[in-house]
């Protein structure tokens, strides 16, 4: 096989939303980072929503960016708190895949905290391929080509083989 072709995790991105600034945020950012060993960021609402006592510019939920082993710890971890299954409509046109679970106590290994309470997460894997760095440098940005983007079937197969991921479109247990 061509190296190439090979189909690699760019990154891992584990989500928490919360909706409001405060408490239930700053016990977020406690459970990522003790998920992780990673220090997570804020991130920040767009608009302003008054129906949601939400501000512009107001934190309302927390994430961390995992690359490496880390990554892949992350992947298994959360994967064995769904089963290890996933649907095609939760891979995208790009190749990339994202799922959600309601409460990270499923999480093998992961126990209830009264001091943090429970918490779903959302967790987006970004896949490459060697060469995917044109389109990101700073001189002479390009475009990746059709023929070397990744499809949906490549990044199924992938997260078959290397993580032991069944898809189907049967809903038992699959959440979000």
């Amino acid at each position: 096989m061509n190296p190439m072709n090979e189909v690699i995790i760019a990154k891992a991105t584990i989500n928490i939303g919360v909706g409001e600034a405060g408490e239930r945020l700053a016990r977020a950012i406690k459970l990522l980072e003790e998920m992780t060993g990673q220090t997570p960021v804020k991130t920040f609402s767009k608009v302003t929503n008054p129906e949601w006592g939400i501000r512009k510019r107001q934190p309302i939920a927390c994430k961390v960016t995992l690359r490496g082993e880390k990554a892949d710890k992350a992947i298994k971890m959360v994967l064995e708190g769904i089963n290890n299954k996933l649907r095609p409509s939760q891979f995208d046109a790009q190749g990339n895949v994202s799922f959600g679970i309601k409460e990270h106590i499923d999480i093998p290994g992961m126990r209830y905290d009264p001091d943090i309470g429970i918490f779903g997460m959302n967790l987006s894997i970004t896949f490459e391929k060697p060469g995917y760095r044109i389109k990101r440098r700073k001189i002479q940005k390009k475009t990746i080509p059709k023929r070397h983007r990744i499809t949906p079937e490549e990044t199924m197969k992938f997260m078959e083989e290397n993580f032991n991921v069944k898809i189907s479109e049967e809903e038992d247990e699959i959440l979000y």
